[in-house]
């Protein structure tokens, strides 16, 4: 069929072989012939433009027939030339599907993620340093801890330094003793590797096991023999409640979780009757602001703004 796989030609043909033949009788074929007609085994201008031709009609050939969904196609245009806009679309789809292996994608797709990943969380680590480095209360503690451990010994020997080098260095240092020994929570923790979307992938695994096996072991302990509840227990039924992840509530203060563990919040009518309070007393403060009222007053004389279109 003209314009489609070889043309008037059969590619069968084309490379000597039959329909019956096997994959490798057709990639034995291919070669046989491609070293035969290869262009380079000619001088003469003429026959080398000839056998270029020849190689791109075995090349061809050899590339419909190697591909089992191209050759399934081709088998049955051969069967069934009539309908022609079958073939046309077949053989269109298959020329323009895009040749790369689609696992390839995918695993290309999860390194760039888990990279943006581990690059967005060190961002992220670095500012909080860099914040608490700001802070007195911190630049402080850890200027007292680099000089209870000698940190400072070298920095103070070395006189000739100017003050802008022995600034930055001490900046340095200050930020070095907090890397090592503050505990930053919440979405400023420092990252870890495990967090990345590709070890996720690899481990989930382990993790549905661990997921499941900390289910039934909370069944059996809770709901079967009543024990009672843990520490650990007790936060995480507060946090469930709360509706947040475990970053968000490691980043609340310990006053905050003492708070919740005071008042009981693990059960859950403790909970919903707390939420009610603190969503009662954020509308009483928001009914006291001044800002409010003022907002009410102007409502309540001149009613809702009016928008006016000139023709």
């Amino acid at each position: 069929m003209e314009g489609l796989y070889c043309g008037k030609q059969d590619c069968y043909d084309v490379l000597g072989v039959t329909r019956d033949s096997s994959k490798y009788e057709i990639s034995k074929a291919y070669r046989a012939l491609a070293k035969k007609h290869h262009p380079d085994r000619h001088r003469d201008e003429k026959e080398k433009a000839e056998a270029s031709e020849m190689f791109k009609t075995i090349a061809n050939a050899y590339e419909i027939l190697k591909d089992d969904e191209a050759r399934t196609d081709y088998d049955y245009m051969l069967d069934h030339p009539e309908e022609y806009y079958r073939h046309y679309y077949h053989y269109y789809r298959h020329r323009m599907a895009p040749k790369v292996d689609i696992r390839i994608v995918v695993a290309v797709t999860i390194t760039v993620i888990s990279a943006f990943q581990y690059y967005a969380a060190m961002f992220r680590w670095s500012s909080g340093v860099r914040y608490l480095a700001a802070q007195p209360k911190y630049r402080s503690m850890a200027m007292s801890y680099a000089e209870e451990n000698g940190m400072l010994d070298n920095l103070r020997k070395i006189k000739k330094r100017n003050k802008e080098d022995i600034k930055a260095e001490e900046e340095r240092i200050i930020k070095q003793v907090l890397e090592e020994n503050i505990d930053i929570r919440g979405g400023y923790a420092k990252p870890r590797v495990s967090d990345v979307l590709w070890i996720q992938l690899l481990m989930s695994p382990y993790t549905i096991y661990l997921y499941f096996a900390w289910q039934v072991k909370w069944f059996w302990r809770f709901t079967i023999k009543k024990e009672e509840y843990g520490t650990e227990e007790k936060l995480y039924l507060i946090r469930r409640y709360l509706g947040i992840s475990s970053t968000q509530f490691e980043a609340l203060s310990d006053a905050e979780r003492k708070e919740f563990l005071d008042e009981e919040l693990w059960i859950k009518e403790n909970f919903v009757a707390w939420k009610d309070a603190k969503e009662e007393e954020r509308k009483r403060q928001l009914a006291e602001s001044a800002r409010y009222k003022s907002y009410r007053r102007y409502m309540k004389k001149h009613g809702p703004g009016r928008m006016y279109f000139d023709d």
